[in-house]
């Protein structure tokens, strides 16, 4: 085990809830200093079918607020290799629904190139992003996007 272990763990982390503060906790706890990847807007647009509710810029002063994490950055899904080369971390920590998923055993063949071990923690079932978005959208439909509007 290297003398100073680096976590690196990538996520959303809109309507930040306590399954991210667990996620962030756990990560914590299997590391020295804790990376935490914030996911560019443009990005989980793309990922998620939808905008962040929060944007960017928000979700990276709450997240780096958070006392367990050491650092915040910016990530680009699909580009965890190039983030590997900027911060070059240990463990790359995910939650489980990617276990066994095909995108899951690719980040674990790509990472275990790397020499990176992927490291899972349980998915938080009973509060997740998607049905606080569910609930606010019931509350209060999306506004319609305008050109130019991001």
């Amino acid at each position: 085990m290297p003398a100073h272990l680096v976590g690196y763990a990538p996520g959303v982390y809109d309507l930040f809830h306590i399954g991210h503060l667990n996620v962030l906790r756990h990560a914590r706890s299997q590391c020295d200093y804790l990376i935490a990847g914030v996911v560019a807007d443009e990005a989980a647009e793309q990922a998620k079918g939808r905008p962040p509710v929060v944007p960017l810029v928000e979700r990276l002063e709450i997240v780096r607020s958070i006392r367990f994490v050491d650092a915040a950055v910016a990530e680009t899904p699909g580009d965890t290799s190039r983030m590997w080369h900027q911060l070059r971390y240990h463990r790359l920590f995910k939650g489980d629904d990617w276990r066994g998923t095909p995108k899951g055993v690719a980040l674990e063949e790509e990472m275990g190139r790397l020499g990176v071990e992927v490291v899972y923690f349980p998915y938080t079932v009973h509060t997740s992003s998607t049905q606080l978005r569910g609930v606010l959208d019931a509350l209060v439909p999306p506004r319609p996007r305008t050109a130019g509007q991001s």
